[in-house]
C-alpha cells in the first residue's frame, strides 16, 4: 500500500469518544478510531473505579464495559464485569486463616442474569463446618439482593461496597471474619436473552414421553 494510500485511510478514520453507563455518569473512558460507526460496536473497554472517580485508593478495582451504541461522535457502552486485582486479593490472605469463596448466579427483578463471586477471608483458621456455613451465609444474602434489587442497584451495591457489609455482618456472627469482598462480577445474560432460552427450553416435566 503506498504512503498516499495509508494517508487518506489514516483521514477517513473518525474518533469517537467513549462513555461509561449512565450509573456511572457518563464519565469518559477515552476515544476509539474507526472508519464506519458499525465497526466500534463491540469493542471491550477496560479501566479502573478509581479512574472514573478520580481516587487512586480505588484503583484495585477494575471494570470492563461493552460498546452498544454510537452516535456522531460519540461511543456509549454497557457493564460487562467488575473484579479486584489480583495484586490486592493476595493482600488480603494471611498464613494460618480461611479464604472462603462462593460462586453464586442471580437473576435481577429486570431479568439480567449475573455471577456473583464472593469472598471472606477469617482472622484465624476456620473448621469446615464453620466455613460451610459463612459461605451459606455468603449464598443467601447474595441470592435475596439480586431477587430483590434491579441489575443496576444490584451493580451500585457492590460497587459501593454494601453487599459485602452485609455479608461482613452476618459471617462474622458464625466465625470472626476479617474482610468480605465481593471479588467479580459478571454479566451472564440480558433479558433479551434470558427470554430466548426460555422460549427455547424444553420443560420435560410438562410433556408425555412415551418409555
Amino acid at each position: 500500500m503506498s504512503e498516499r494510500s495509508v494517508s487518506k485511510q489514516a483521514q477517513e478514520k473518525r474518533w469517537y469518544t467513549v462513555h461509561a453507563p449512565e450509573q456511572f455518569d457518563r464519565e469518559e473512558l477515552g476515544e476509539t478510531p474507526a472508519d464506519e460507526p458499525d465497526k466500534v460496536l463491540g469493542r471491550n473497554i477496560e479501566t479502573t473505579l478509581g479512574d472514573l472517580r478520580n481516587d487512586a485508593s480505588e484503583n484495585n478495582t477494575k471494570l470492563k464495559f461493552k460498546i452498544n451504541d454510537v452516535g456522531s461522535d460519540a461511543a456509549y457502552t454497557e457493564f460487562i464485569k467488575h473484579e479486584l486485582t489480583r495484586d490486592y486479593l493476595r493482600s488480603l490472605v494471611r498464613r494460618g486463616a480461611s479464604k472462603i469463596e462462593a460462586y453464586v448466579t442471580v437473576l435481577t427483578t429486570d431479568d439480567y442474569r449475573v455471577q456473583v463471586q464472593p469472598v471472606a477471608f477469617t482472622t484465624k483458621k476456620a473448621d469446615a463446618s464453620q466455613e460451610q456455613a459463612i459461605r451459606r451465609e455468603m449464598i443467601d444474602i447474595v441470592e435475596e439482593a439480586g431477587a430483590e434489587r434491579s441489575f443496576e442497584e444490584l451493580l451500585d451495591s457492590i460497587v459501593e461496597g454494601r453487599l459485602s457489609s452485609a455479608i461482613y455482618g452476618e459471617a462474622k456472627t458464625i466465625y470472626p471474619v476479617r474482610r468480605v469482598e465481593i471479588q467479580k462480577t459478571r454479566l451472564e445474560a440480558r433479558p433479551e436473552e434470558v427470554a430466548a432460552e426460555e422460549e427455547t427450553s424444553v420443560d420435560v416435566d410438562e410433556e408425555d414421553v412415551d418409555v
